[in-house]
C-alpha cells in the first residue's frame, strides 16, 4: 500500500513539475506588439523618421445622405518594382477589413484608391504599404 502511494505521489509531484514552465512561458508572454511593431504613424515613425510625409495615406472624405466616398492617397513616387506603394488597406472602427486596393507599379504612376462606403459613421483606417518602408496608418470620422 505504501508503494502505491508513493508511485502516486511520484507521478502527481512529475506531472506538476512538467506543468510549471508552461505556466511560466505563459505568463511571461508579450503582449502583441502596437504602434510601430507592426505599422508608423505621423506620431509614431520609428525607425523611419522623416518618411511620414511621402508614406503616410491622406484620407479625403466625401458625404451624401446614403454613403461616403473616402479617397486615399498615398504622395509617393512609384519608382516601378524598385520603391513604390503596394496597396491601400481600409479598416472599419474595429479594425476590421472593408477593402482593399493593389497598385501595378508598371502602369500606376501614383498611389490613390476610392472607396464607396453605404450607411457608415464613425472612424475608419487607412493603411498605405510600401515595399522599402513598410506599413503606414492614417485615421479619420466620416
Amino acid at each position: 500500500m505504501e508503494r502505491r502511494n508513493f508511485i502516486r505521489l511520484s507521478l502527481t509531484t512529475a506531472g506538476a513539475a512538467l506543468s510549471l514552465p508552461a505556466i511560466s512561458l505563459a505568463e511571461n508572454r508579450k503582449p502583441l506588439p502596437t504602434g510601430a511593431d507592426i505599422f508608423y504613424t505621423k506620431e509614431d515613425t520609428g525607425r523611419w523618421a522623416g518618411k511620414a510625409a511621402t508614406h503616410l495615406p491622406v484620407i479625403e472624405i466625401s458625404k451624401t445622405a446614403a454613403e461616403a466616398t473616402v479617397k486615399i492617397t498615398t504622395p509617393h513616387e512609384m519608382k516601378g518594382y524598385e520603391h513604390y506603394i503596394v496597396k491601400h488597406i481600409l479598416l472599419d472602427k474595429d479594425h476590421k477589413f472593408i477593402n482593399e486596393h493593389m497598385f501595378d507599379p508598371s502602369k500606376d504612376s501614383i498611389a490613390i484608391s476610392s472607396f464607396t462606403l453605404k450607411n457608415y459613421s464613425g472612424s475608419i483606417y487607412a493603411l498605405s504599404f510600401c515595399n522599402k518602408h513598410d506599413l503606414w496608418l492614417a485615421e479619420a470620422e466620416i
